[in-house]
């Protein structure tokens, strides 16, 4: 029956929009094909909202991150898992998937481990370049490991052997900007940087970027526009440290909901480097100068930032030594020789993966079985490749 009506695909994600967004874009691919995707994600989840809301199911099971050392919260959350786990095993014996997609973190361990267990084909996707915690214990459970970066660490030799680099699927309004070309900037033109700090914000931009800017020669900073995102709350507190500085423009947010468009005028960007920044900094092919959140699981964000300065697309501050001094130094040196600019603008979007929904959607449907309920075999990685 699925053979006529296409496969019935499991996309397992919740959590952050980092999980989110990559299962939402191959939904559509999916959708597209005919296939028929089902979301499963955590109770906290928001889902894929009203657009695919009529379109792809969702069903919703417990779980919770094991990652603070109190036995009591490490207790709960094992409970929680235990009961998502359950709750994911009915829902996989209901819908008969052809294939489960985890796209990693603790929201998608229930329905990934209940699904293996099935019997049911697994392929799993991972964001970052540093495996996370949920895909490095489901991994050996697994026929596939899809890839955003061309080496992944914290994988077992026998899960390397696994993986297929197929990209980061990012949203097609993003996919779009990096078809065209890189806006140079003009001698006397405007300069736009964009600084965000990720959902959240960054508050150690707060300081750090108004004092940059501040010791930058006079005839830069008037032909600066800034968007900067800051945390609710903070916004005074930036304005007032950027008073004074003598900028073109300055616009702060505590959230950009048209960060496609944000991107497109965009010359530099500012910002952490989690998978969903890094990915669409790539396909949009924007320069950046990345401070990876320090306290990220595995220190992930730095190994991210690290592939994309190897590819010269980008320059690495780490935050612990962050300085204004530091800052002003590497903001004069680009803005007074664009080219540079430019040909990091190159470099990311060569290091883009544009066509990374269908990659991952080829992966897909070359691991779960034939229209008889065959296994396909070993996936073929140069072709998804």
């Amino acid at each position: 029956m699925s053979a006529q009506r296409g496969k019935l695909i499991v996309l397992a994600a919740g959590g952050t929009g980092g999980h989110l967004f990559p299962a939402q874009a191959l939904a559509h691919e999916l959708l597209e094909r005919g296939d028929r995707p089902v979301l499963v994600t955590d109770t906290r989840g928001g889902g894929f909202g009203p657009e695919l809301a009529a379109q792809v199911p969702t069903h919703r099971v417990a779980a919770a991150g094991i990652i603070r050392r109190d036995p009591l919260h490490k207790a709960m959350a094992a409970a929680k898992l235990a009961w998502g786990y359950l709750q994911a095993r009915r829902i996989v014996r209901r819908l008969q998937p052809d294939a489960v997609v985890g796209f990693g973190s603790y929201a998608a361990l229930p329905t990934v481990l209940a699904s293996a267990h099935a019997g049911t084909r697994v392929i799993l996707h991972e964001q970052n370049a540093v495996a996370g915690r949920a895909n490095r214990l489901l991994a050996r459970r697994t026929d596939a490991i899809a890839t955003a970066f061309p080496e992944v660490r914290g994988l077992r030799a026998a899960d390397r052997a696994k993986t297929v680099m197929t990209g980061n699927p990012v949203r097609a309004a993003i996919a779009a900007i990096g078809s065209k070309p890189y806006a140079v900037p003009n001698h006397d033109g405007p300069l736009r940087l964009l600084v965000t700090g990720g959902s959240q914000g960054a508050r150690a931009f707060n300081e750090v970027v108004p004092a940059a800017v501040a010791r930058l020669p006079e005839s830069v900073r008037s032909r600066l526009q800034i968007a900067q995102q800051v945390r609710s709350g903070d916004s005074d507190e930036v304005r007032a440290r950027y008073d004074g500085a003598g900028v073109g423009k300055l616009e702060l947010r505590t959230f950009f909901d048209d960060m496609p468009a944000r991107l497109q005028t965009a010359h530099l960007v500012i910002a952490r480097s989690g998978a969903s920044t890094v990915t669409e900094l790539a396909a949009a092919g924007r320069p950046a100068i990345l401070v990876p959140y320090p306290f990220a699981a595995d220190d992930h964000q730095t190994a991210n930032a690290e592939a994309m300065v190897a590819a010269g697309a980008a320059w690495l501050l780490p935050q612990a030594t962050l300085s204004e001094d530091v800052l002003a130094e590497r903001l004069g040196a680009l803005f007074a020789a664009p080219d540079q600019l430019v040909h990091a603008a190159g470099h990311a979007r060569a290091f883009g993966q544009p066509d990374s929904a269908k990659k991952l959607a080829d992966l897909v449907t070359q691991t779960a079985p034939d229209g008889t309920g065959a296994h396909p075999g070993t996936p073929d990685r140069e072709a998804a490749a």
